[in-house]
């Protein structure tokens, strides 16, 4: 697919779509509720879709229409049913981690699957934690791949846990554990990551603790269906915040955007960087504009990366439109998304001319450098694809074609549509 090119004075209003994580967190939580929970503003993007089918194969009544996701309440884990097919998660890795933790104390047997991608992300992060509360899990191989073999029939404990990586996935999947657990379940951070399904169990009427880096959760509790609006999508609306900054003579403005502080370093990193960018917040969601930006670099590292793991590769691509060095270091967690995103921006990136440089745990990136077309690959991995689209804006010399365009479908189906509208 070839890519817009040399682009300047864009200028517009764009309402990015749903938040992906709370998108699949309120069909989960629907579906363990008592009650019909009614969902606006859903993220109607592959993973967020996976999941939904996930749970229909667990006999859960779910209905779509241009409005609304209405999801039928099971009552509690014990309502959903066996299985009668391996449940397949696509390319979501979001779905497939929180599934082995919803299905760790079922009653039946299920194997949970997904595309290429995902049977190569480790999955025993998820599942040794499972397994110290009495999970039966069985993987491919040592590495914990994909497909998940989960036996039902046990009876699940509270433990206490130190997480060794900071993931947010990893921690939610333990909290749902833990729902179903006898005794009280503590989980201590190595650094604070996005708390959506701690904020998601008191949205249901569940209870739950957070003091500094230690969550503690008591099982055999019970949710009440809710009306849920999903704000926009943070991380969608960072490759627009990027476009307004680097693109010449620009000015774009993003309504509704979800604030959640856990979410929001890049606005950190936006303003370290000496961005032109405007906020204004409500308690949950917020407008953002932004406007063409002199740069500079900045180191980012320790606490600051979780809450903008998935912006990185973005970041990056600023990075490179600025004056000076910017160094990103401690996110080892980025070699295992859906492709290995460290390599994956630096080896893109240079093909476009960027001086780039991959290391254990980051990268650093020395602007300001001039990118020009090249041939280019998302790895079938959405913000890697959506970055690249950004990056080729600011080509002047020459085509840029992205192969594994179609990736971008897994967040943000209509991505090449907004940005052609803009242009107009």
């Amino acid at each position: 697919m070839k890519l817009i090119t040399n682009q300047t004075n864009l200028k517009g209003t764009i309402e990015v779509p749903g938040d992906k994580s709370i998108s699949h967190r309120s069909i989960m939580f629907g579906a363990l509720a008592k009650g019909t929970t009614r969902i606006h503003h859903f993220l109607e993007a592959e993973d967020c879709l996976s999941t939904i089918e996930v749970f229909r194969k667990l006999g859960v009544k779910i209905e779509r229409s241009d409005s609304e996701v209405v999801v039928h309440g099971v009552s509690g884990f014990q309502g959903l049913k066996k299985p009668e097919s391996e449940l397949y998660v696509g390319n979501s890795g979001t779905t497939i981690r929180l599934m082995m933790g919803i299905l760790a104390g079922a009653q039946f047997d299920a194997v949970l699957t997904g595309d290429e991608s995902i049977r190569k992300r480790p999955m025993n992060r998820v599942g040794i934690p499972l397994e110290k509360m009495g999970a039966r899990i069985e993987t491919k191989n040592d590495a914990g791949f994909a497909p998940v073999q989960l036996r039902g029939g046990n009876q699940l404990s509270g433990i206490h846990y130190e997480m060794p990586v900071a993931s947010a996935q990893v921690k939610s999947a333990i909290l749902f554990a833990a729902l179903q657990a006898e005794g009280e379940t503590v989980i201590h951070e190595k650094e604070k990551t996005r708390n959506h399904t701690e904020e998601m169990i008191r949205l249901f009427g569940g209870e739950i603790e957070e003091e500094g880096l230690t969550v503690k959760l008591s099982g055999n509790q019970s949710f009440t269906a809710q009306e849920v609006r999903v704000p926009g999508d943070i991380s969608s609306a960072a490759f627009f915040i990027a476009l307004g900054l680097l693109v010449p003579d620009s000015l774009i403005r993003l309504t509704n955007v979800g604030l959640n502080p856990t979410r929001t370093g890049i606005l950190d990193v936006v303003e370290a960087m000496g961005g032109n960018l405007t906020k204004e917040a409500s308690t949950f969601s917020g407008t953002i504009q932004v406007a063409t930006s002199n740069l500079r670099g900045t180191t980012i590292e320790g606490s600051l990366i979780p809450r903008l793991i998935d912006e990185l590769p973005i970041i990056a691509l600023l990075a490179t439109q600025a004056e000076g060095e910017t160094v990103i270091r401690d996110a080892e967690e980025l070699k295992v998304k859906e492709t290995n995103r460290i390599d994956a921006v630096a080896n893109e990136l240079k093909k476009m001319g960027a001086d780039i440089t991959p290391t254990e745990d980051g990268l650093i990136i020395r602007g300001k450098t001039a990118l020009h077309g090249a041939k280019v690959t998302s790895y079938g991995d959405h913000r890697i694809g959506m970055m690249l689209q950004i990056a080729a804006l600011l080509v002047k010399e020459g085509e840029v074609e992205l192969e594994k365009a179609e990736a971008v479908a897994v967040s943000y189906p209509d991505f090449f549509d907004v940005i052609e509208s803009l242009i107009d």
